[in-house]
């Protein structure tokens, strides 16, 4: 089975490559736009590529291709693998009807086999804390109540890696989470605990809090604020699906943050 994983060297892309060699995967087409710095195993065929460019994608004889995000050039890329014979597309996307929903569209009408893959947040936005983290035990927010069920992109990758390697995944979408629903108060404390410190949080009204966002988000602050906002008393409540798919319990906020000590050291 010849597998072309786009955005190879992304943040998810790589994971997924690792978990399909661990996996037993022996024919990976890595696409990346940069095989020099790849730094990939010698057993992956990387080639130069990015699927913003889908004209310049190596489709031929690819069997199941892992869609990385990019909706500008979702819907000719999906039309240019159908036309070059892909069997099959496994793609990353979000919840159904929000931004990402394009992606799954664009997909299904290429007419392929698919399987959506729908994670929330990723706990790897704990990041926008980061720097206060690094320079003190405050962390200043907003929003402090809304909840949801965060996920690590390892527990992506490692689903992603087995929708593509097994049968009976065709025309499924898999909502994914972490497995335990979590305010952004509690996720502070559990990064504090990952690092042996007591963090307080403190809660900003959001007038205020637009400027502190700014500062770890740019120009996506307001944005996601409007998201938390729109998000005050829905909590998304956890489900099980990466432990069904991958045979192992997903990875708490407080495991993710142990392991990850080094964004916020």
């Amino acid at each position: 089975m010849k597998i072309l994983v786009t955005g190879a060297t992304g943040n998810i892309g790589r994971m997924v490559v690792d978990e399909l060699l661990a996996l037993g995967a022996d024919d990976v087409r890595a696409l990346t736009v940069d095989p020099a710095r790849a730094a990939l195993p010698d057993s992956v065929e990387v080639v130069r590529g990015f699927v913003g460019r889908p004209e310049a994608i190596p489709f031929a004889g690819v069997d199941v291709m892992y869609l990385a995000p990019h909706i500008p050039t979702a819907r000719e890329t999906c039309r240019l693998a159908a036309e070059a014979g892909v069997g099959r597309i496994v793609d990353l996307a979000g919840a159904k009807g929000d931004h990402w929903q394009a992606i799954e569209d664009a997909v299904e009408a290429s007419g392929l086999p698919h399987t959506h893959l729908e994670p929330g947040e990723f706990m790897a936005n704990a990041g926008i804390w980061a720097a206060q983290i690094r320079a003190g035990d405050e962390v200043r927010d907003a929003y402090g109540d809304v909840a949801n069920a965060a996920i690590a992109q390892e527990d992506i990758a490692a689903v992603a890696a087995r929708v593509i390697l097994e049968e009976g995944h065709d025309g499924k979408s898999y909502e994914l989470t972490g497995p335990e629903t979590l305010t952004r108060r509690e996720k502070v404390a559990a990064i504090g605990r990952a690092l042996g410190r007591d963090l307080t949080y403190i809660e900003l009204p959001p007038g205020e809090a637009l400027a502190q966002f700014e500062q770890a988000m740019g120009d996506y602050a307001q944005w996601y604020l409007d998201g938390l906002a729109a998000s005050r008393g829905h909590p998304q409540p956890a489900v099980t699906t990466v432990a069904d798919l991958t045979g192992r319990p997903a990875l708490t906020y407080e495991q993710w943050a142990r392991r990850h000590q080094e964004i916020f050291r």
